[in-house]
């Protein structure tokens, strides 16, 4: 209910000839309440309502504690037990009034949206078609808040170098960077702690120092605080990824770039239709200039160089200049990488295109290596023979591990052929029937079963020793009404692979 002299006030203005939506944007009320007002004039109605409902507050507080907060539970009490009909919305209101219902964690600082204060940066998972087949990508936006411009980027792999080189790649685009950056709370940049009191990576700290800005981060549900950047993703979904199709990754790379940088930077943003190229023109005198001799963020891997000249990395072989081998360093940048010996870098490649495996590379102008290094997948067919040919249990118990998930299989069996020669076969047999009862898949626990049987000598391997004060426990007494585990499926013996599987 208005009070008089908001009434008197509306009608007023409505005679000096102000507009009934002028006047509803300044009271922040409807305009059917403003035409109510006018129509009543200055007969201000003076009879309080009669509907009124009342709330005892101790009663109001009690349930609030019982309830644990839960407004709509406290209004199925007070319909229900206490009778009072009131409205739902006018409960809400009542619980605000009396200090209820307030977030418990204030949310970062309300800035205000000037220039050269604030980007924001996100990522968001995506399952995009890309060359026929649904891929699974990670799509990163750098958001400058002020000038709404958006540099965006997919990736297969996300980790801390991703970012770094995605960050570099976009602000030495820009040529300039805001003070700060408003990230989540991702472990990428954050050491420990959340919001106002996370405490950033110092490897990502001396990272930003390098290009003039700071990590923050908003406190955890509030991602609103960069509203922005969430909008950005918003404005991925339903303008630039329908319609579109994407041979590679680099493809879709290719076009999100020219979509965000070309496309967007033109379109006029928001109700102000802002244009953000237009914008950024004006925000550039209060940005931090990122000096062009900065270099790239890279990874060392070391390597050797093999009898073939070759150094491997990410399953492609790339060759290196001159007779010398030992070991080198790889440089690996967003799309390059070095190879360094000595402090000298030897060559440097382009790195292939995503997916490309199994490729030798050579510098362009070189001749082609005379030797070549051949397929390096070493498979172990010659020593499984040799396994299954001691026993019906050795067998049975490859045929198990040919189906176990998770297991570099040939790796697995000439660790087993290595067991082998230092046993007797019955050992070895009695060993691999044991490990094969209880689905045992790791190598080591093998070796132990093994150790027993060498040293059992035909008795029966020793109880384990438990403590029977273990009844006493409070774990055992929460959870002794549980229904026993099924434990049957270690008494039998695996079933025998199909066909076509065992092939």
């Amino acid at each position: 209910m208005l009070d008089p002299d908001m009434r008197n006030t509306i009608y007023q203005m409505h005679e000096h000839g102000i507009s009934f939506r002028e006047i509803a944007r300044l009271f922040q009320i409807s305009r059917n309440t403003v035409r109510k007002v006018i129509r009543q004039g200055q007969n201000t109605p003076r009879d309080p309502r009669r509907d009124r409902i009342h709330v005892d507050p101790e009663l109001l507080q009690r349930l609030y504690r019982e309830c644990e907060g839960w407004a709509q539970r406290i209004h199925e009490r007070l319909t229900e037990e206490e009778h009072i009909a009131i409205g739902y919305s006018t409960l809400t209101r009542l619980l605000r009034e009396q200090g209820y219902g307030q977030q418990a964690n204030p949310r970062c600082d309300q800035v205000p949206d000037e220039p050269g204060l604030e980007m924001q940066h996100d990522t968001s998972p995506y399952r995009i078609p890309v060359g026929g087949k649904l891929r699974k990508l990670i799509a990163s936006v750098l958001y400058l808040r002020y000038a709404k411009r958006r540099y965006l980027m997919f990736y297969s792999v996300f980790n801390r170098f991703k970012m770094k080189s995605f960050f570099h790649e976009a602000l030495r685009f820009w040529g300039y960077a805001a003070g700060r950056c408003i990230i989540d709370n991702t472990n990428l940049a954050r050491l420990r702690g959340s919001g106002a009191k996370a405490v950033i990576v110092p490897e990502m700290q001396a990272f930003g120092r390098q290009y003039g800005f700071e990590f923050i981060c908003h406190e955890i549900g509030h991602a609103n605080r960069k509203a922005g950047e969430e909008r950005s993703f918003w404005t991925v979904e339903t303008n630039f990824l329908p319609g579109r199709t994407f041979e590679s990754l680099e493809d879709l790379n290719r076009q999100a770039f020219q979509w965000a940088t070309e496309r967007m930077d033109h379109r006029p943003q928001g109700k102000t239709r802002l244009i953000p190229l237009k914008a950024f023109e004006h925000e550039v005198t209060f940005l931090t200039p990122v000096s062009p001799h900065l270099s790239a963020p890279y990874q060392t891997h070391p390597r050797g160089i093999d009898q073939y000249g070759y150094v491997t990395f990410q399953a492609n072989y790339y060759w290196v200049p001159g007779e010398g081998r030992g070991q080198v360093k790889v440089l690996e940048e967003a799309d390059r990488l070095r190879i360094f010996q000595n402090h000298e870098c030897l060559v440097e490649y382009a790195l292939p295109p995503d997916g490309v495996k199994q490729q030798r590379f050579v510098p362009p102008g070189a001749p082609t290596p005379k030797y070549q290094p051949k397929n390096r997948h070493q498979r172990s067919d010659r020593e499984a023979q040799q396994l299954r040919a001691m026993g019906e249990d050795v067998v049975a118990y490859l045929d198990f591990i040919q189906q176990a998930p998770g297991i570099q299989r040939h790796q697995y069996t000439r660790g087993l052929l290595e067991l082998s020669s230092k046993l007797k076969q019955d050992v070895f047999c009695k060993a691999l029937a044991r490990a094969l009862r209880y689905r045992i898949t790791k190598l080591e626990t093998v070796r132990r079963i093994a150790w027993w049987c060498l040293h059992e000598l035909d008795q029966p391997l020793p109880a384990v020793e438990v403590d029977e004060q273990y009844r006493d426990r409070a774990a055992f007494r929460e959870g002794c009404f549980t229904d026993l585990p099924d434990l049957s499926r270690y008494e039998l013996a695996p079933e025998p692979p199909k066909e076509s599987e065992s092939k």
